[in-house]
This record gives C-alpha cells, structure tokens and sequence, in this order.
C-alpha cells in the first residue's frame, strides 16, 4: 500500500502546482526585486484568512536558494497577531513568476504572479493554482482608487468572483 501512496500523493501535488486556465505567470521575474514586505490590499477570503486585518507577506532568500515566506495578521476575533511561516521554491525557472509554496511540511500549494509592476516592483497579482485564490499585493499599506479600478477590472476580465472579494483594512501598527 505505502508503494503506491507516495506516487498518487505526488501526482496530486503535482495538480497543486499548475495554473489557471487562462493565466499566464510574468515572465522577466525578478527574484531579488520581490523579496522584503508586501501588503494584501485585497483578496478572495479562505478559512486561513478569514477575520484577519492587516495582512502582510514578507519574503526573504534562503541560503539554498528557496525564498523564506512569512505571512502575518491580525485575527479581529482573538484580538491578537498570527503568523504563519513557510518556503517557495521555483516551479520552472528564477526568471518566471510561478513558484511553489509549502507551509505544511512537504505539501506544496501554487504561487503564481500574473501581473506585476516590472519597473518598480510596486504591486503584485497572484493567484493559486485555480481561481479560487487571488491576492492584490502593494508595497505600501493603500492604494488609489485607479489602482483599485484597475485590478478590479483585471480580475473580471479574467473570470474571478469578484462578488467574493475581501478589501483589508490596515489600520493597526505592528
């Protein structure tokens, strides 16, 4: 039985690392541009999300080349931070915005950059390996209303369920 669990729990894995039909992760990628602190502006709400204000992402280089993730928020209910730690790994290549990221040991969930601001790696869209995930990332805590208008236009061009969107409050200090 074990011969066989580690092959269909790899090729199940393996479907968590895709991408979206009609998604395309930036091409050019900029590893070091990316690392450091993000801000979730919005995003679709998950259970691992949900209550939770003051999102950031920080990213930094790992010495074997994989990209350590932290992620932190202020759960509302419990009035208290959360965090939680991870890695990324590089689906294809450094200079492609898909990677893979692990919280839970060796199970890996997709990371993929779909639209991103090259010149100063100011914003970030990423989605998941479906739909069903999505993160407006900023370096800074808000936004416009044009830049608001514009990754919400992006988005329903695309087919996300727009009507599911979370916008994040960051209200607090750390």
């Amino acid at each position: 039985m074990k011969k066989y669990l580690l092959p269909i729990l790899a090729l199940f894995c393996t479907g968590c690392v895709g991408t979206p039909e009609n998604i395309e992760p930036v091409t050019g990628f900029e590893p070091d541009r990316y690392l450091g602190t993000w801000y979730e502006i919005a995003r679709l709400d998950h259970r691992f999300e949900r209550g939770l204000s003051n999102v950031t992402a920080e990213y930094s280089l790992n010495e074997d080349g994989t990209i350590a993730v932290v992620n932190r928020g202020y759960n509302e209910e419990e009035k208290e931070w959360q965090k939680a730690t991870g890695k990324a790994k590089f689906v294809k290549n450094k200079e492609t915005g898909h990677l893979k990221v692990s919280f839970f040991g060796p199970f890996y969930a997709s990371y993929v950059i779909f639209e991103l601001d090259k010149e100063n790696y100011q914003y970030a869209y990423v989605t998941g390996s479906d739909k069903d995930y999505l993160w407006f990332l900023s370096r800074t805590p808000t936004i416009s209303e044009a830049e608001k208008k514009r990754f919400t236009e992006t988005i329903i061009k695309l087919g996300f369920a727009t009507d599911e969107l979370t916008f994040v409050d960051h209200d607090l200090g750390e």
